[in-house]
C-alpha cells in the first residue's frame, strides 16, 4: 500500500513540475515577445536593408512584408502608406518608372512592371513614434479638390496646397457600356465623399465592349504592357459608382473631356495621390467655372458639360 501511496505521490509530484515549468516558459516567452518590442522601441528608427533589387511587379509584397514583419514591433500601427511616405525617395523612384519620363531621357521601356524600383543595398527607414506621429497628423488634414472644368486635382493639406495636377474628366455624352449593360451619362460627377479603396493591381477592361486588354499605343504610335499603377476609388455623396482617379498612358488626353468619367492623371503623379490619399481622405469634386489665375482675377472657363 505504501508503495503505490509513494508512486502516486511522484506522478503528482512530476506533473506539478511540469504545469510549473510550463507556465515558466509562457511566461518567458511573453516576457521575450515584450523585451524584443521594448528593444525594438528604443531603437527606432530602424534600417531595412533591401537585399535584392525589388521590380515592381513584386513591389507590393515586398512592402507588405516589411509592414508584416515591424508592426508587432512599434507603438503604432504601421501601414503601407506610412512607411511610403516616411520614405519619399521611394515614391521618387515609382514616378521615374512613367514612360514619357523614361522616353525623355531616351529609354524605351516596354514593361515597366520589370523596372527596377527598390535596389539592392538601398535602405528603408521604420520611423519612430515621433515622425510617424507626424505624416499621421498630415494624412489627417489632407484632402483632394477636382476642378472639372479647369482640369486640375489639387491635394491639399489644411489650406496648403501640396500639389497641382492636369487631368482629363468624363465626356459629355450618354453612351451603352456592355461592361454595365446599359446607357451610361459618361459626366465626371460631382459632390463630396472619401476615398474607400484601390486596386493595386488593377485589370484594363474596355468599359465599351468589357474586353480585357494588356498592351497600349502609346502617344508616339509605341506599343508597351500596360503598366501596374494603382487604380483609386471614389465615393460620392455617398454612392460608389466606379469613378476612379487612374493614370492614363495617353497624356495628350489631359486637359479634355475624354474618359468613360473616370479622373486620368499622368503615370506619375497617379503614384503621389496614391500615397498621399490613404483611405478616409475626403475628396470635392466641383463645376466652377468662375476660379481666379495666378495673378488672383477672374477667369472663366470653357463650359464643357454646358450647365
Amino acid at each position: 500500500m505504501s508503495k503505490i501511496l509513494k508512486i502516486t505521490f511522484t506522478l503528482a509530484f512530476m506533473i506539478t513540475l511540469k504545469v510549473c515549468l510550463l507556465r515558466d516558459e509562457n511566461t518567458i516567452s511573453k516576457g521575450k515577445a515584450i523585451d524584443d518590442k521594448a528593444i525594438a522601441q528604443s531603437t527606432l528608427p530602424i534600417m531595412v536593408k533591401v537585399c535584392n533589387n525589388i521590380i515592381v511587379e513584386n513591389y507590393f509584397e515586398y512592402i507588405d512584408s516589411i509592414v508584416k514583419k515591424y508592426d508587432s514591433l512599434v507603438p503604432y500601427t504601421l501601414t503601407e502608406h506610412l512607411l511610403v511616405r516616411s520614405n519619399p525617395w521611394v515614391i521618387d523612384t515609382l514616378q521615374n518608372t512613367d514612360y514619357y519620363r523614361m522616353k525623355a531621357m531616351d529609354s524605351f521601356v516596354f514593361s515597366q512592371k520589370k523596372m527596377i524600383v527598390l535596389p539592392m543595398g538601398s535602405l528603408i527607414v521604420i520611423p519612430d513614434s515621433t515622425a510617424a506621429k507626424k505624416v499621421l497628423n498630415s494624412f489627417q488634414k489632407t484632402s483632394i479638390d477636382i476642378n472639372i472644368p479647369e482640369f486640375k486635382l489639387r491635394i491639399y493639406e489644411d489650406s496648403l496646397k501640396l500639389y497641382d495636377f492636369p487631368i482629363r474628366v468624363g465626356r459629355n455624352e450618354k453612351k451603352y457600356l456592355k461592361m454595365s449593360d446599359r446607357i451610361e451619362d459618361l459626366k465626371t460627377k460631382t459632390g463630396k465623399g472619401f476615398i474607400v479603396n484601390y486596386v493595386r493591381k488593377p485589370r484594363y477592361v474596355n468599359p465599351v465592349n468589357n474586353h480585357e486588354y494588356f498592351t497600349t499605343k502609346r502617344d508616339d504610335d509605341k506599343r508597351t504592357e500596360l503598366p501596374q499603377i494603382p487604380f483609386i476609388e471614389t465615393e460620392i455623396n455617398g454612392i460608389r459608382n466606379g469613378q476612379m482617379i487612374h493614370p492614363t498612358t495617353n497624356p495628350i488626353t489631359l486637359g479634355k473631356a475624354y474618359s468613360h468619367g473616370c479622373i486620368g492623371t499622368r503615370e506619375a503623379d497617379a503614384w503621389v495621390i496614391y500615397y498621399y490619399a490613404p483611405i478616409g481622405t475626403k475628396i470635392k469634386i466641383r463645376y466652377d467655372l468662375e476660379i481666379l489665375d495666378k495673378d488672383r482675377q477672374k477667369k472663366y472657363l470653357n463650359n464643357i458639360y454646358k450647365k
